[in-house]
Formats: structure tokens, C-alpha cells, sequence
């Protein structure tokens, strides 16, 4: 398995070569690649502190986000309020409700013609709130924090420029930040400044039970290092 050192030095000689043809064609031609030109197999590799760290990379100004973790909101029957409130009847499974729907902190979304509602930050709690200022569900820093840890305990994040399409896209791994630590000022932050949203996925089996399909914080891929309460430039 590569080392921490020598993973580092390789991703310096990689950046300083500038543009490279994709090793595969589509969205994950970027992580393909990027692994490729290391040498490595597995995403995970050993830090400076003997603790693994997950090997990350993205396309900067990319359009579609990344699912940072997933986490059903607060109190424990919130999904059944939301289901409740604001879904709306299933093409899928006949005689029960879904919802689905993503929502901000800049404006109310609507949901099939009505209005819905839209995220507010009050203390150390991301609310969900009505039209009316009704909270309907919530999320609190410690259960964002648990849930942004387990899922992002450490990483090498490497970012490149890409330029092209399909099989001819070219990448230029010119940024890399080793992140750790959860920062809920930076998550709130991101949060009111809409390059964190969250996608609700509520479905509902027949006995009337609601069911998560997983309720998601998304980002853009280029401002995921802001999450971090650590965070150090490699290259």
C-alpha cells in the first residue's frame, strides 16, 4: 500500500504535468484516473498519523452535487409530519404518499403546485419551517456532527480542472487539501449561502409507516473543504 509521504510527492509530480486524458469516460472518469496516475487501487491509504484516510477527488465547477451524509431530521416522527403536511399520492405504490422534494435557506420550495417550506438556522439547530414559521422538523449540531463524521472522518481531497467531454475530457489535479473536523459555523454558513441543500426522499409503506430513502446534505464538490474545522493545502 503507498504511503502518506510518497502518495503526497506523486500528487505534486502529477499536478506539475498539467493536463491528462481521462482513463474513462462519464462522471467517475475523474477518480479513475486520478488513482490510475498513483499507482493505487483502494481509495484508502495511511496518514502521517498511522489513521486512514479516504482519497477523494472532483471536478471543480461542477454542476451535480455530492451527497455529504444522509440523516432523517427531528423529532423521531418528523418524516410522518412532513409525509403528513406535504406529500402528495405515489405513482410507484398505489393507496400510499411520497415526498420528495429538496429544499434550501434562501427561498420556500413548492411541492406539486403548493407551497412548502425552506430551511432556517436558529442556535445550534437547522430547522425546516413553514410558510406560517411553523418547525416542522429539525436537525441539532451534535446529531449533524455524528452524522458528518462517521461519514467524513478524514481526507485527502484532490480537485481538477477539467476541460473536454466524454472520452476525450482532459483533468488537471492542481489543488489537494488534507480535511478533518466538523465546522457547524462553516456548515451553517454554507447552509444560508445555498451551496449546502438538502434532498427530502420520504416514501410510505402500506400499513401507512413512513419509509427514509435517505434524506441527504448535498454540496457543491468544490466547496466541500469549507465543511472542515481542519484544513491543510497539499498542492
Amino acid at each position: 500500500m503507498i504511503g502518506y509521504n510518497e502518495l503526497i510527492e506523486k500528487l505534486k509530480i502529477i499536478s506539475e504535468k498539467g493536463w491528462v486524458k481521462t482513463h474513462r469516460p462519464g462522471p467517475t472518469g475523474v477518480g479513475k484516473t486520478l488513482e490510475d496516475l498513483l499507482g493505487i487501487t483502494e481509495n484508502n491509504i495511511p496518514g502521517p498519523n498511522a489513521a486512514m484516510i479516504e482519497l477523494k477527488s472532483a471536478r471543480k465547477k461542477a454542476s451535480s452535487m455530492l451527497t455529504l451524509f444522509t440523516k432523517s431530521p427531528l423529532p423521531l416522527n418528523a418524516n410522518s409530519i412532513l409525509l403528513e403536511k406535504f406529500g402528495y399520492a405515489s405513482t410507484k405504490k398505489q393507496g400510499t404518499k411520497r415526498l420528495e422534494t429538496t429544499v434550501n435557506a434562501i427561498d420556500f420550495n413548492t411541492i406539486k403546485g403548493r407551497p412548502g417550506f425552506k430551511i432556517s438556522i436558529e442556535g445550534d439547530r437547522v430547522n425546516l419551517i413553514t410558510t406560517s414559521n411553523e418547525i416542522v422538523a429539525y436537525w441539532d449540531k451534535e446529531t449533524l456532527k455524528n452524522s458528518f463524521e462517521r461519514k467524513l472522518p478524514k481526507l485527502l481531497y484532490v480537485k481538477a480542472e477539467a476541460r473536454g467531454k466524454s472520452k476525450n475530457e482532459e483533468f488537471w489535479f492542481n489543488e489537494a487539501w488534507l480535511l478533518s473536523g466538523f465546522d457547524f459555523n462553516n456548515f451553517v454558513q454554507l447552509l444560508k449561502d445555498d451551496v449546502i441543500r438538502v434532498d427530502i426522499r420520504i416514501g410510505q409503506y402500506l400499513d401507512g409507516r413512513p419509509h427514509d430513502h435517505g434524506t441527504g446534505f448535498r454540496i457543491f464538490p468544490d466547496k466541500l473543504d469549507l465543511c472542515f474545522s481542519h484544513r491543510k493545502r497539499i498542492i
